[in-house]
């Protein structure tokens, strides 16, 4: 199986705790150093139906998020509340309303063309969901599709040998290898999950900010 037919399947047996009921805690407490005016385009990849996106609606910004599952997509608008325009871009679909267009489909289809202008990039355990070759892949396309937009990045780090699926873990030297030609990049945070992932894997939050 595939890596998108992996995520779909997910989606389709409901089997997503990695979907949080609350707004995260470092977005809460640190994107303020984006220093971002009101009505900024915040572009979420692999953003599945994230409680976030709300949180900037609210805070007065717009979003352009990119989804592989349509669910996601469309329980997102539901539980908004909104009702979006659907049209069709080829390979991928947009679903949009007046502050939040979503793109359903493959990120590496999605086109700076498609997305317009974006402020800034909030990657919140989005290159953790994805292999270590594909995030060589994403990082170059992130940047390309954001015109190296700024970043902040949450990320995990645990002893890969011991986990080897998703969530990866994304250390220091990774983030610097993907960023560091094109980023002034400060840790924000590193702090340790109380127990571990499920309850016996060491591991660590990691926050990241990316100023181009």
């Amino acid at each position: 199986m595939n890596e998108n037919n992996l995520w779909l399947e997910k989606w389709e047996k409901r089997e997503i705790g990695f979907n949080q009921n609350r707004v995260n805690a470092f977005l809460i407490k640190y994107f303020k150093k984006l220093n971002l005016e009101k009505n900024a385009n915040i572009l979420v990849p692999l953003c599945g139906k994230s409680i976030d996106i709300a949180w900037f609606l609210s805070e007065g910004f717009s979003v352009t998020g990119i989804e592989l599952s349509e669910i996601a997509v469309e329980e997102l608008f539901l539980e908004l509340g909104i009702t979006p325009s659907i049209s069709n871009l080829g390979e991928v679909k947009l679903y949009s309303s007046e502050q939040l267009n979503l793109f359903v489909g493959d990120i590496f289809k999605v086109t700076s063309k498609m997305i317009g202008e974006i402020d800034a990039i909030y990657d919140r355990a989005a290159i953790v969901a994805l292999t270590k070759e594909l995030r060589i892949k994403y990082a170059e396309h992130l940047r390309s599709i954001s015109n190296n937009a700024p970043q902040l990045l949450l990320c995990f780090e645990y002893d890969q040998s011991l986990m080897n699926r998703t969530p990866y873990s994304v250390d220091e030297l990774e983030v610097k290898m993907h960023y560091a030609q094109h980023y002034e990049i400060e840790l924000l945070e590193r702090v340790a999950i109380a127990g571990g992932f499920k309850g016996k894997l060491p591991a660590s939050d990691v926050v990241w900010l990316l100023k181009s």
